[in-house]
This record gives structure tokens, sequence and C-alpha cells, in this order.
């Protein structure tokens, strides 16, 4: 039996891993031209620290804040159309112009920098920031339609890591070329290509799905068309959102509490932290590139290790998804939440003690990818980039605020106390977040997942109003059943042809 599973699936490595691993390299690229920002604008500022044959530009520290936040000004007004556009025109295309269009806009930045100065760079961080607010709606909506529900886990949480790759790689990739021949400019150069290349890599082997790939084989795209309980018109229509039904519904709110907490106590601890040991410890980080980029890199590694627990906890069945979720959730919460404590406590002599807290808090944060982040395509695979988009809009709003809360309490830079606060706050918002979630969350298909929700509850509500119909004869048919029938009937016509 389980060697015919086998043979149902296609290939081991098919075009749903193809998929995945286009993913994971358009997160990285994309991540790369979207951070490369806060290395190349020291080397704008600062020549002889890199290249001093190419210009520098005498920046003041606000207009240097304006260019590093102005990326996220446009990237928050395109995460929830980024939904949209996708169920419109399909994940393939979204995509492949988010990436282009900051290919473009990465090329052209020396030459408007040089003509336009600060304000013409902060211009087009907005536009790039505009393209790939499209980004996470238009990737979720992809794996919902690509992933098995028995490897979302796998593929998904891979195809996510991307963007901790590319955070890490924007890091170290962008100081050495900003050294090298090519300069500062380079970093927009090479990321540029960078971009422009996935373009070509998308265009040729991405899908919108398995029935509109031209790799796929039969056995394959039966297997994961059976497997998602697609309609035969599935990908010809247009599924309604029940908005009352999203908004009203408990999982998801429970869901969107969970990202909103994770969002501020990560923030904490990836802006505040430095800020801390700068102020309290007497310990610039930030300057040291192995020290700022070494969470990201445990964050990066510390995401396949949950991968492979999690995928071993599910296939041998010891723990249900749900539950799955909710304990890599709460490691990936309550830990965090007792390292940010701790920190406040260290004082001068004990700098290596907080970088390694630090690095291992928020390596541990990269739980909550299999524990929050793909819980949206639990809820609802058909409304996945949707629910994606909009939770994303609510929980990006959250670094806009933590640094002002934190602004707010720290009036001494070198005072503990207040930083303790700081950093006991942000605890208390990771674990009372997580609580939600436990009390809360399920990686159940909701009700309003279905197909025809929004025509059952008004077929349900004419039925109330008409006078009774007569009791049918025979009882429905199990859907399930009815679906595997129609793909066997479907693939027996098509191997007769």
């Amino acid at each position: 039996m389980s060697s015919q599973s086998k043979v149902c699936k296609g290939p081991a490595i098919g075009v749903r891993h193809l998929q995945s691993l286009l993913l994971f390299l358009g997160l990285t690229v994309m991540h790369i031209a979207r951070l490369n920002v806060s290395v190349a604008i020291v080397a704008m500022t600062n020549a002889e620290s890199t290249n001093p044959d190419f210009p520098e530009h005498h920046w003041t520290e606000r207009q240097k804040s304006y260019i590093l936040s102005s990326f996220y000004w446009g990237y928050i007004l395109t995460l929830c159309p980024g939904s949209f556009l996708c169920r419109r025109f399909g994940a393939k295309v979204v995509l492949f112009i988010a990436s282009c269009g900051t290919a473009i806009f990465s090329f052209v930045t020396p030459s408007s920098i040089a003509w336009g100065g600060w304000q013409v760079f902060c211009g087009i961080r907005i536009v790039q920031g505009l393209f790939q607010g499209v980004i996470f709606p238009a990737v979720t909506e992809h794996l919902a339609v690509w992933s098995p529900p028995e490897e979302r886990n796998r593929l998904g949480a891979f195809s996510y890591t991307g963007s901790d790759c590319g955070t890490v790689l924007a890091m170290f990739i962008s100081g050495m070329i900003a050294k090298g021949p090519l300069g500062w400019p380079g970093i927009s150069y090479v990321s540029g290509a960078l971009c422009g290349a996935w373009c070509i890599l998308w265009l040729i082997c991405g899908a919108n799905n398995a029935t509109e790939s031209r790799f796929i084989s039969d056995a394959e795209c039966k297997y994961i068309e059976s497997s998602l309980q697609h309609s035969d018109d599935f990908h010809a229509r247009n599924i309604p959102i029940p908005w009352r039904a999203i908004c009203t519904s408990i999982p998801f709110l429970a869901l969107l509490a969970a990202r909103c907490s994770e969002t501020y106590g990560l923030s904490t601890l990836q802006a505040e932290i430095p800020s801390y040991m700068n102020g309290v410890l007497q310990m610039d980080i930030q300057s040291n590139a192995v020290f700022s980029s070494l969470p990201f890199l445990t964050m990066w590694m510390m995401s396949y290790v949950y991968l492979i627990i999690a995928d071993v906890l599910l296939r041998r069945k010891w723990l249900s998804l749900t539950s799955v979720r909710k304990l890599f959730n709460t490691i990936a919460f309550w830990l965090p939440a007792a390292g940010l404590i701790a920190i406040g406590f260290l004082s001068e002599e004990n700098t290596k003690m907080a970088i390694a807290l630090m690095t291992i808090s928020v390596g541990i944060n990269a739980g909550s990818t299999i524990g929050s982040t793909l819980n949206t395509i639990d809820l609802s695979p058909n409304h996945a980039g949707f629910l994606m988009g909009f939770s994303n809009t609510v929980a990006n709003v959250i670094p806009i605020l933590t640094p002002l809360i934190a602004g707010l309490i720290v009036v001494d830079k070198h005072d503990r106390s207040q930083w303790q606060i700081v950093f006991g706050i942000a605890a208390v918002i990771f674990f009372f977040g997580n609580c939600v979630f436990l009390i809360w969350g399920t990686a159940q298909a909701q009700p309003w997942d279905a197909e025809d929700f929004l025509t059952a509850k008004d077929t349900e509500a004419n039925t109330k109003q008409a006078p009774s119909a007569a009791p049918a004869l025979a009882p429905p048919i199990d859907p399930v059943l009815e679906q595997q029938i129609r793909w066997t009937e479907r693939y027996t016509a098509k191997a007769l042809d």
C-alpha cells in the first residue's frame, strides 16, 4: 500500500518541490534588494570606510532615517491589494512583476541619486516597497495551491526561509561589493541582476497551479489536486471572499493576535537590544557586521531544525497538526520572552552573555513560521493570500509603534531600569499573544473556506423562506468520495486517449 501511494505522488522530487525552491530563491533575492540599503548608506556617506573612488554624500542622520524607513511606506500599502491581484491574475504574474520592478529600480538607483539626491532615493525606495508588498500574499497563495496538506510544513517552511537567507546575504554581500571595484553603486547593480535572473527562471519554470505546469507528470498533478479536494472548475472560478465570516472568526482573530505579538517582540529584539547594548553595556554591535548578522544567521539555521522536528512529529503521528502549531509557537514566543527579561538584568561585564542571549532568542523565534505563519493556509487554503495580506498589514503597523513606545519610556539610554520596562512589556505581549493562540488557535480548515460558502448561505436563507420540499430519496454522496471518482474518471479517459 505504501509503495502504491508513493507511485501515485509522482517523482520523489517533483514540480511542487521546484516551485518551493523558486519561492525560496525569489524571497532571497528580493530581501537582498530590500535590506542592502542599510550597508549601502554607510558606504555612500563614508567612502573612506569602503571605497574612496566613488562619490560621497553628506546626508544628515534624519535624512538617512527617511531613506531607511521609506521602503516600508510603500510596502504596507500593497499587502492587501496583493492578494486581490493574485486572485485576478495569478501568483506567477504578480511575483514576476514584483521582482522585475525591484530589479529595474535597483539598476537606476545610482544614477538617480547623482541627479536628485536623497529625496529621489526615498522615492525609489517607496516604489520598490510598493512592488514588494505583494510578495508574501502571492507566495502564500502559491503555496496553498501547490502544497498537499501532508507536505505543507515542509514546502512552506522551506520557502519562507528564503527571507532569512536574504537577510544574512544582504549584510555580507553588500559589504564585500562596496569595498570591491564596483563600489557602493555595485550593490544596486548586483541586486538588480539577481532579481532579473530570478525573473527569467520564474518565467520558465513557474506555474500558477499544477494543472497549468508544462513539466508536471499526470501522477503528481492528480496527487496535488485530489489532496486539496478541488472541484473540476476550481482554477477557473473566482471564489468570493466571506469578509464577515473571516473578520468574526475566532481562530483567525487568535492568529492575528499571535502575529501582532510576534512582530512586537521580534522588533524589540532586533531594534531595541542593540540600542540597549550601546547605552547600558557600552558596546556598539551595529558597527560589527558579524554581530549584526549573527542573530539572522541563527534564525535561518534554526528554521531547518524546526522543519525537521515538525516533519518527524507529523509523519510518525506523535502530534496532530494543531498541536505542532501550538507547541512551536509556544517555544518561539515564551523562550524569547524569558531572554528579553534576562538581558535587562545583565551588567557591563556580561556583554558576551547579552549577545548570546539576543542571538539565541532571535534564533528560537524562527519557530513562529511553523507555529503561526503557515496557519493562514491551514485555516483557509482558498483565501490564504488574503489572510496573509490582511494579517501582515495589521502586524506591520506594530514595528512602527515599537520604537515610539521605547522612546517614551527610555529618557536616559544609560538607565537600565527604563530598558527593563521596555523588555518587560515585550515579554508580556509575547506571553499573552501566545496564550490567545493556545486557547483559540487551530489548524482545522474553517467552514468559510468552502468554495460555495456564500452560495450555500444564500440557498439556506431562500430555503427557510420557501415551503419545505419533499425529503430526498437517497442520502447525498460523500464529497471526498465524489472528488476521487471525478479524478479517476478524468485520468482514465486521458489514459485511453
